[in-house]
């Protein structure tokens, strides 16, 4: 893969924007499950700023000051020890959008339960750090294949309606699914292409992303 390419999937799929992408994906299927009738309703907007400023902004903001202080060297975070207070850092503001939304009726438990998913997978990713190199794309990536997979199996839909130019593509769940996991694939091509991780990084992350959403899913 052009080193091009692969730098621009990995900023679009940057672990901390797969929360940010489950809700999008959620409110597109079923709105009426976060009480509004699309993407445009304010309520929606409202909380996807919510949930993108939490789980990205807020994290990476934090990360960038790492750098000017002395915390870390880089900003890709290539030695596995520098990624540790990044971890702990990004787990407190999960946690915090967890406490959050799970004390309100800001959306269903389904996302709420991806939501500690992918807490638990910050989690997992911080401790395996510890003792190996880990991708946390991977992480991201496999997490969001097992929240398709999650939403496909728990609620009553089979079609993911998408608005476009005035109309209204539509496509079933299992195809999207299929995408995912496609697009899966090539975020993990484009981080060996960029020479951040050898493939045994990414298995351990795609198996922890899936395995904490899964178990997300069963505890909330």
């Amino acid at each position: 893969m052009n080193r091009t390419v692969a730098h621009i999937f990995s900023l679009l799929f940057h672990p901390l924007l797969i929360l940010t992408y489950a809700l999008l994906f959620l409110l597109t299927v079923n709105p009426y499950a976060f009480s509004v009738r699309d993407l445009a309703d304010r309520r929606a907007v409202l909380l996807l700023l919510s949930v993108f400023t939490t789980s990205f902004m807020l994290p990476a903001f934090g990360v960038g000051l790492m750098k000017p202080l002395g915390l870390i060297k880089s900003l890709q975070l290539e030695d596995k020890m520098e990624r540790i207070g990044p971890y702990i850092l990004s787990g407190v503001f999960y946690l915090w959008l967890y406490k959050n939304l799970a004390s309100g009726e800001h959306a269903p438990p389904l996302f709420n339960s991806f939501v500690l998913g992918t807490t638990i997978a910050l989690f997992f990713a911080f401790f395996i750090n510890i003792f190996t190199k880990i991708s946390v794309h991977a992480v991201g990536m496999g997490g969001l294949v097992a929240m398709v997979l999650v939403t496909s199996r728990v609620w009553d839909q089979s079609v993911f309606n998408l608005p476009a130019f005035g109309y209204t593509l539509q496509m079933s769940l299992n195809a999207v699914l299929a995408l995912v996991i496609l697009l899966a694939g090539l975020v993990g091509t484009a981080r060996l292409a960029l020479g951040a991780h050898v493939p045994a990084d990414l298995y351990r992350g795609y198996a922890a992303g899936i395995v904490a959403v899964l178990a997300g899913s069963v505890l909330s």
